[in-house]
């Protein structure tokens, strides 16, 4: 019988204790003695948050649809479980079979975001498993890591075994098959990872050493294994109609950030914002068949009980199957009192017949992304709207009944100036009076529109064509939301906009942990020896101590952030190949210096060398054939 890891007393001490007890429904349960391999997947956050990724629920459903291999899971315990952890010295353990994760073949941890590398250590050092992979011996499991952090592995390099880049469907069969035959063979921990880099995408940095020039860039990198690849190409699925997909996902007890059934559209996103480091990563767009999809939304929804189902998408108004899969899942849900919810519409797609018809009853508010305050500023970062753009889709909105805005915009973008800034509040105050305009005195409910604007600042990340771009200084940041306030503060319908802005400490972390090289993973350390944990949540983020790590490992953060890339700096990542080439990207960077915008892959080829792969978007019509621009 299965007994938990911990005794009632440890539970009745924490907050929320169904997050450590597993056995919900859909978890798979399996008897350990029938499998060959076990295998731990771990989202290093919260157990709300970590439920609620689609990715970890596909590949968790994938292992366990094999018979030989048992998945399962484990988050970050809170701060309440993780003292008692810590006294009482019980080792963390997985959901399924409460038994320590340090018994398990494989620790899997998805890198969704740079804010929890602190995390990860924690999930290390609770397990009792050596935090530095040249510390483990063959007693410990294997640690992967893979996701969208993963296309910059350096600064966690040395936390980790092996990296899976791309996507997890093509190519973790035949790698858990390869730690079969080796441990089969009487072979070693050293011997499992050498055969692991001949598959495509595995990347096991105890195989390479960074060189630097004097100043402290990179130089280039030593091999270590003769056999290591020079260079690593993502692993992508070009059919995803024909994969793997959870249609039984774990259900959990407790309310999870996204509480919902979640149909996956499509992977990839047409668009080209210069900003979006998942733009380019998951080049191609790839399609999943609408009747596929309508196969899917039915199975789940009975295998779950949810009353809500999302479609997720990068951008869901251009998977070319919305209407017929919408006309199909309105007429379903309907009949089930089911709610649907479509994220990532953009304003310039926006259907108020669909929207009137998915949200007839609930009116929740509506989420526009200008990005930029000035059509000048959304040329650089090639969003692809106008101004009439936005105000006809806020009047459609109005119009459909919605009173409820969320405007994003970004602050720190490249070339950005004081008109580019003052632009966000003018923007907020046109659609505000795009209300009074359109809807009737006597049909205004409480008398307002609400515009919710936000801004976040802006991090050059890999793989984008801002990667070569400097990031403002936190004092420079700040400045910039003081500018917008004001600007905010200073129009008619200020009564109406609500403001918020991103802390300025945290997004200059991300971006130095996005932009890092291996000599992070000792600040990163040395920041989690001195209590940094829970990094992206508020409450718990310390700068000061993060800054004192900075001190002791005698790095300049700034080193990361604040200068402008040459345009023949080697990258700490230039080693992964995403698919889109490097000269792609100067192209798209040097366009943005021109203002000058670059069409959606539907409309014109940009080049981008994702053509490689040999489906997609790439190869929707014969009039798509890509060129090199």
């Amino acid at each position: 019988m299965r007994k938990l890891a911990l005794p009632d007393e440890i539970l009745m001490q924490v907050e929320k204790p169904a997050r450590y007890i597993g056995n919900e429904i859909n978890a798979v349960m399996k008897d350990k003695s029938s499998v060959d391999i076990r295998f731990c997947m771990c989202f290093p956050d919260i157990y709300e948050i970590g439920m609620s990724h689609l990715g970890i629920q596909i590949l968790y459903s994938m292992f366990n649809s094999w018979e030989d291999v048992w998945c399962e899971r484990v988050y970050s315990p809170w701060t309440d479980l993780d003292k008692i952890l810590r006294t009482k010295q019980i080792p963390l353990f997985a959901l399924e079979s409460q038994e320590p994760v340090k018994s398990m073949d494989f620790l899997g941890i998805t890198l969704q975001y740079e804010m929890c590398y602190t995390n990860i250590l924690q999930i290390l050092d609770l397990s009792q498993i050596p935090l530095s992979a040249a510390d483990r011996d063959e007693k410990d499991p294997i640690v992967i890591g893979g996701g969208p952090c993963s296309y910059n592995p350096e600064p966690i390099a040395d936390f980790f075994d092996l990296f899976y880049i791309g996507e997890g469907e093509t190519q973790y069969r035949r790698l858990l098959d390869l730690y079969k035959e080796n441990r089969e063979a009487g072979g070693s921990r050293m011997d499992f990872l050498k055969a692991a880099v001949s598959l495509p995408g595995i990347y096991a940095p105890l195989f390479y050493e960074e060189e630097y020039y004097p100043d402290g860039t990179v130089k280039g990198r030593k091999k270590l294994y003769e056999k290591a690849p020079d260079t690593i190409l993502k692993e992508i699925v070009m059919d995803v109609s024909d994969t793997y997909y959870p249609v039984k996902p774990v259900v959990p007890f407790i309310q999870i950030t996204q509480d919902r059934a979640v149909l996956e559209l499509q992977r990839g996103c047409i668009r080209g914002c210069r900003f979006c480091q998942a733009c380019q990563l998951y080049r191609p767009v790839r399609e999943r068949d609408v009747e596929i999809l309508k196969k899917y939304a039915a199975e789940m929804l009975r295998n779950t009980g949810y009353d809500e189902i999302s479609l997720s998408s990068l951008s869901s108004s251009d998977y070319s199957g919305l209407d017929e899969l919408l006309e199909f899942l309105l007429r379903e849900c309907k009949k089930k009192h089911i709610n649907i919810s479509l994220p990532s519409l953009r304003i310039d797609a926006f259907s108020l017949d669909v929207m009137s018809k998915v949200q007839d009853v609930k009116k929740s508010s509506l989420t526009f992304a200008p990005e930029a305050g000035s059509q000048r500023l959304r040329d650089v970062i090639n969003k692809g709207l106008t101004r009439e753009d936005i105000l006809h889709g806020a009047a459609l909105a109005f119009e459909g009944g919605w009173t409820r805005v969320k405007l994003y915009f970004m602050l720190g973008l490249p070339t950005e100036t004081e008109e580019d800034i003052l632009g966000i509040g003018e923007l907020s105050n046109e659609i505000a009076a795009v209300f009074f305009d359109t809807v009737p005195k006597e049909k205004r409910v409480n008398g307002r529109v609400q515009i919710v604007t936000s801004t976040s600042f802006f991090i050059p990340k890999p793989f984008t064509p801002f990667q070569w771009a400097r990031m403002c200084t936190k004092e420079e940041f700040i400045e910039k939301a003081y500018q917008t306030k004001r600007g905010i503060m200073a129009q008619l319908n200020q009564k109406s906009i609500k403001y918020n802005w991103h802390e300025a400490d945290v997004s200059v972390l991300e971006g130095v942990l996005a932009r890092g090289d291996r000599k992070l993973a000792k600040v990163i350390a040395k920041a989690y020896e001195k209590g940094c944990l829970f990094d992206s949540w508020s409450e718990c983020f310390h700068n000061d101590i993060w800054m004192d790590a900075f001190a002791a490992c005698g790095v300049d953060p700034d080193f990361y952030t604040t200068r402008e890339r040459g345009e023949d700096e080697v990258f700490p990542w230039d080693f992964l190949d995403c698919g889109v080439t490097k000269e792609f990207l100067l192209r798209e960077w040097k366009k943005a210096m021109t203002q000058t915008v670059s069409p959606n892959c539907r409309k014109q080829c940009q080049g981008c060398g994702a053509n490689r792969f040999g489906g997609g978007v790439c190869f929707e019509s014969k009039e798509h054939i890509c060129d090199e621009n």
